[in-house]
């Protein structure tokens, strides 16, 4: 405890150290792929929400709100407690292998540190990353008051998934250094493809 003082007695160091921990371990590459895969997640599940209440003729918008922050809540203590889970395992998992070969104990190293560092970071991130996204995508339904049209709060809210996708789309085509408009575009068909399928089988 006493070190864990001294080394982060600044923010600087502090800050100094994390990117240490992120050179070692690679944290920002691996939140940034649970980061995309769980907003994905987060905004294909609230589309689904959507259609099933619009198809079902609910008009009365508290009804997909509830829903929809329900589910917000669920994918985010599964994504917080199943990354927290699975990159305990891992981290642990590469640590004794390590430990194996250098003979040494890793725990109280930058190494060791660094692991427990990437698992809050990206339990955290797992957690966020589709109940922040679905509550995007749920704005729209939350401004009932003002639209004051429930069917055009339900088409606001597609939109805003729909775009939401696209702005991932963009995201993964600049992080891979490939075509932006061309991933934007396949990311975007999954949120079609999902709202297609809803209506074709709510289709009486």
């Amino acid at each position: 405890m006493k070190n864990n003082r001294v080394r982060w007695s600044s923010f600087p160091e502090f800050l100094a150290e994390i990117k240490s921990y992120n050179q070692i371990v690679g944290i920002t590459e691996i939140a940034r792929r649970y980061f995309v895969m769980n907003a994905f997640d987060g905004i294909l599940t609230t589309i689904g929400v959507l259609a099933g209440n619009y198809l079902a003729g609910v008009r009365d918008l508290s009804i997909p709100i509830q829903i929809g922050i329900a589910t917000s809540i669920a994918m985010g203590i599964s994504g917080l407690w199943g990354a927290y889970l699975t990159e305990t395992a891992e981290r642990k998992r590469e640590l004794s292998e390590l430990e194996k070969v250098s003979l040494i104990d890793q725990s109280d190293t930058s190494i060791g540190r660094a692991s427990r560092f990437a698992v809050i970071i990206v339990s955290i991130v797992d957690g966020l990353a589709p109940a922040l996204a679905a509550l995007i995508v749920l704005t729209p339904l939350f401004l009932d008051s003002v639209i004051q049209n429930p069917v055009l709060s339900y088409a606001l809210a597609g939109g805003t998934a729909l775009v939401s996708l696209f702005v991932l789309g963009l995201f993964l085509g600049e992080i891979s250094d490939a075509n932006k408009i061309g991933f934007g575009l396949k990311t975007l068909m999954a949120g079609l493809v999902a709202i297609a399928i809803n209506f074709l089988l709510g289709a009486e």
